[in-house]
């Protein structure tokens, strides 16, 4: 599987984290510093995916988020928060439209799982025209249960 993810975060050690671990996947990797650069290039790289970062310079990934979501261009873009992912921008992410979370410090592989369902389900839309389903990722109550990767034994990194 493969497509172009836009990776948004102000930390450059954190966009080359997701960007060797998303290329080495088959992705094209764009990356943008914080969102108002999203919002500049968004149109010119026309991504499968958009990750971002919540607290950033300029925009921040929410209201990065209700900005694409604005735009008939890219309201359907799947888009993920990579964050603390507190409770407050769990909830704020749902009520703009974010489609997925995962929290920092995150495992490779969730990473990478989290964004092949999202290509996938952007194209799904794409081709049928249907509206993205439930968010992925924790829920508001479920932050401390454990992932599908903790359940099968790979459990993140420490």
């Amino acid at each position: 599987m493969s497509g172009r993810v836009l990776v948004v975060d102000d930390n450059k050690v954190i966009r080359q984290l997701i960007r060797v671990n998303l290329e080495l996947e088959g992705f094209e990797v764009v990356t943008a510093a914080d969102g108002a650069e999203c919002l500049d290039v968004v149109h010119q790289v026309c991504p499968d995916v958009v990750t971002l970062d919540v607290a950033m310079p300029r925009l921040d990934g929410l209201r990065t988020a209700a900005r694409l979501r604005a735009d008939p261009r890219t309201r359907d873009l799947p888009l993920a928060i990579i964050s603390a992912c507190t409770q407050y921008e769990v909830e704020a992410g749902l009520e703009v439209g974010v489609d997925a979370f995962l929290a920092k410090p995150f495992d490779p592989a969730e990473l990478i799982s989290l964004v092949q369902e999202l290509a996938a389900r952007g194209r799904d839309d794409a081709s049928f025209g249907s509206a993205l389903g439930p968010p992925l990722g924790p829920a508001i109550g479920s932050l401390g249960t454990p992932t599908e990767a903790e359940r099968a034994g790979r459990g993140a990194v420490g």
